[in-house]
C-alpha cells in the first residue's frame, strides 16, 4: 500500500507537468518534468523495489526459474509440475531474456535516481546521492555476478547509445570506489535532511537512517572484496577487506537490510512468491531441495520449520510404470526417488498393486523431505508431489489475506558475521572466527523468527554450531548459503565461489535420472546474455565474449576461475 501511494504521487505530478507548454524541453531532459514539490524520497522506493521485488515476469522467470534453482534451493520436475527440473539448464531465449531485460531495464531506474540527486541534479543532495551510489553498487554486483562483463562505465551516458562492456575487475573496482564515496559523503550524518528532504519511511530498508546505510555499504564492500579474492588482477582486495573490517559493519538485528512486502500491491508492480504459487495451480508450484532440507534437518537446525513444511504424504501414493521404461529402469528410478525418503528418515509402507506398480503409504504432514535437484523428464512420473516438502507458508503467502509475507533478503547481519568469519579464516583482521561464526548463526535464525531458546539449544548441541579446525570454511560457506534462502542470486554466487554445498557444485552425472542440459551435468557458472545486446550492441558484446569466453553457462566468471 505504501508503494502504491508513492507511485500515485509521482504519476500525479508527472501528469500535471506534461500539460504545460514546455513539452519540447521535457522531451529532451527527463529531469525537467519535476515540479518544486517533488522530493527524492519519492524515487528511492521504486529504486529499491525494482531491484529486489520486480513485477511477476522477471520475479518468476529470472529469480524463481533460474537463480533460486541454480542456487539449489527450489525444484520443479515433480509429477504435476509444468516442467522437468532441467528447465534453465538448457538455453531458452524466452527465459534468459527475462533475466537480462530485468537487469538491463533497471539501469534507467537507478540512473534517474543518481542523476536527480548528484551534484548539479534537479534534486541535488549529497546525502541522498550516497544512498543512490549504494543502490547502484548493489545493482551492478548482482548484474555482473549473473552474466559477467556488462555495460558499466558508459552506462547511463545519454551521448553513448552503445556502451562498452567492462571487465568484472573494472566493475568490482568501480563498486568499491562508489561505496567509499558514499560512506565519505554520509560521514556522521543520520538522515538526508528535514521535511521533504528526509527519505524517512519511503526508504524501505532503514527509514532514512544513514548510519545503517553506511554499515550496509561497508558490508557490501567486504562482500565484493572477498568474492574477488584470488582473481587475476584483483589488486584492491587486501586493502578493501582490511578497510571494511576496521569500520562498522552490519552488527545487530536492527541492521538487517530487508525489503518488506506490500500485502496488496499488484503483482505487475511488485511481486512475491505467492503471486506465482496461487495463480496457476500445482503446475507452477515448486518444492524445497534435498541439499537444503538435509543441511537443516541433519544438524538440528530450528530454521527447518521456518523454511519448509512437511511433505503432504498420503495413504496410497502410486508410482506409475511408464510404458517407455522397462522393469530394470522402473526399479532404478523408483529406488532413487525412494532413497530421498530414506535419506530424510521417513518411515513408509511399500507394496505392489495388481498392475505391478509400487504404492507408498506415507504419513501425512509429518516428514521433511527434500527433492533431489535437476531431475529429468523421464523421472517426472516417479517424483510424486506428495513426497516432498514445499516452502513454508510465510514464504509463499498470498497477498490480500492480511497475513505476513517473508521480506526480500537484501543483505543481513548474519551474512556480515559469516563473511567476517570467512575473512578471519583467510588471515584477515583480529576477530575470532568461531565467535563471529556463532554470532552469524544467531543472527541468521533471528531473521526467521526462531525463539532464543531454540537458538541456544542449537548452539549448545549441533555439530554445525562451532568451527573446530576441520572443514571450517565449508561450514561458513554452507551457512552463508542457508542465510540467503529466497535470495537465489546471492546463494548461487556463494556456491560458485566457495564450492559448497559440494553436492550442488559437483553437478550431476547420471542421465537416467538427471537433466544434463547444455552443461552435460556441470554446475552453471553464469547465465547467457539476452537477445537484445546481440541486436543493439553486438560489437561491444563480441569484444566482451572475446575476453571472457564463450557465451554459455559453463564459462566461469572472473572471480570463479
Amino acid at each position: 500500500m505504501k508503494l502504491n501511494k508513492f507511485l500515485l504521487a509521482i504519476v500525479a505530478v508527472l501528469g500535471l507537468t506534461y500539460c504545460t507548454s514546455d513539452f519540447v524541453d521535457i522531451n529532451k531532459n527527463p529531469n525537467a518534468i519535476l515540479g518544486d514539490q517533488i522530493s527524492a524520497k519519492y524515487f528511492i522506493t521504486r529504486t529499491q523495489v525494482d531491484l529486489f521485488a520486480p513485477n511477476r515476469y522477471p520475479y518468476w522467470r529470472a529469480q524463481l526459474i533460474h537463480a533460486d534453482r541454480y542456487a539449489g534451493m527450489f525444484c520443479f520436475g515433480f509429477s504435476g509440475s509444468w516442467w522437468s527440473d532441467g528447465l534453465g539448464y538448457t538455453y531458452s531465449a524466452g527465459y534468459t531474456d527475462a533475466a537480462w531485460d530485468y537487469y538491463e531495464g533497471y539501469n534507467s531506474t537507478i540512473n534517474t535516481f543518481l542523476q536527480l540527486t548528484q551534484p548539479g541534479g534537479d534534486l541535488e543532495n549529497p546525502l541522498t546521492y550516497a544512498t543512490a551510489l549504494i543502490m547502484k553498487s548493489m545493482y551492478y554486483q548482482k548484474f555482473t555476478d549473473t552474466f559477467g562483463e556488462v555495460p558499466y562505465s558508459e552506462s547511463g551516458n545519454l551521448d553513448i547509445l552503445q556502451p562498452k562492456f567492462d571487465t568484472q575487475a573494472e566493475i568490482y573496482q568501480g563498486i568499491i570506489n562508489d561505496l567509499d564515496e558514499a560512506m565519505s559523503l554520509i560521514g556522521d550524518a543520520t538522515k538526508t535532511g528535514d521535511g521533504q528532504l528526509d527519505l524517512g519511511s519511503n526508504d524501505l530498508f532503514y527509514n532514512g537512517d544513514l548510519q545503517k546505510w553506511k554499515k550496509l555499504a561497508n558490508t557490501l564492500k567486504l562482500k565484493v572484496a572477498l568474492r574477488a579474492k584470488g582473481a587475476s588482477g584483483a589488486s584492491f582486495v587486501d586493502q578493501a577487506i582490511n578497510e571494511a573490517l576496521s569500520a562498522p559493519l552490519l552488527s545487530d538485528e536492527s541492521d538487517n537490510a530487508l525489503l518488506p512486502k506490500d500485502n496488496v500491491i499488484s503483482q505487475w508492480n511488485s511481486s512475491c512468491y505467492g503471486d506465482v504459487w496461487y495463480n496457476f495451480g500445482t503446475g507452477s508450484d515448486w518444492t524445497v531441495s534435498q541439499p537444503l532440507i538435509d543441511l537443516l534437518q541433519k544438524n538440528g537446525d530450528p530454521r527447518l520449520s521456518k523454511y519448509a513444511q512437511p511433505a503432504a504424504g498420503g495413504d496410497t501414493l502410486t508410482i506409475p510404470h511408464p510404458d517407455s521404461d522397462n522393469d530394470a529402469m522402473y526399479q532404478k528410478r523408483k529406488d532413487f526417488i525412494l532413497s530421498a525418503l530414506d535419506d530424510a528418515g521417513a518411515t513408509y509402507t511399500e507394496w505392489t498393486n495388481g498392475n505391478g506398480e509400487t504404492v507408498i503409504s506415507l504419513e501425512k504432514d509429518k516428514y521433511y523431505i527434500g527433492q533431489p535437484v535437476r531431475l529429468n523428464g523421464f523421472t517426472y512420473d516417479y517424483a510424486l508431489y506428495q513426497f516432498f516438502s514445499t516452502p513454508a507458508q510465510y514464504v509463499i503467502q498470498a497477498k490480500n489475506e492480511g497475513k505476513p509475507i517473508a521480506p526480500e533478503i537484501v543483505l543481513t547481519t548474519a551474512e556480515s558475521y559469516f563473511m567476517q568469519a570467512q575473512a578471519a579464516l583467510d588471515g584477515y583482521g583480529s576477530g575470532d572466527a568461531n565467535t563471529l561464526y556463532r554470532e552469524g548463526l544467531t543472527q541468521a535464525m533471528l531473521v526467521w523468527g526462531v525463539d532464543q531458546t531454540d537458538i541456544d539449544t542449537f548452539l549448545a548441541n549441533s555439530p554445525m554450531a562451532n568451527l573446530t579446525g576441520t572443514g571450517d570454511m565449508q561450514k561458513v560457506a554452507e551457512q552463508r548459503w542457508l542465510a540467503n534462502y529466497t535470495e537465489g542470486f546471492e546463494a548461487w554466487a556463494v556456491v560458485r565461489k566457495l564450492g559448497y554445498p559440494a553436492s550442488l557444485a559437483a553437478g550431476v552425472d547420471d542421465p537416467d535420472i538427471f537433466a544434463m542440459g547444455d552443461l552435460n551435468g556441470a554446475y552453471p557458472q553464469r547465465m547467457r546474455y539476452g537477445s537484445s545486446p546481440y541486436s543493439t550492441n553486438n560489437d561491444n558484446l563480441q569484444a566482451a565474449i572475446g575476453r571472457q569466453g564463450a557465451d554459455v553457462q559453463a564459462t566461469k566468471l572472473w572471480w570463479a576461475k
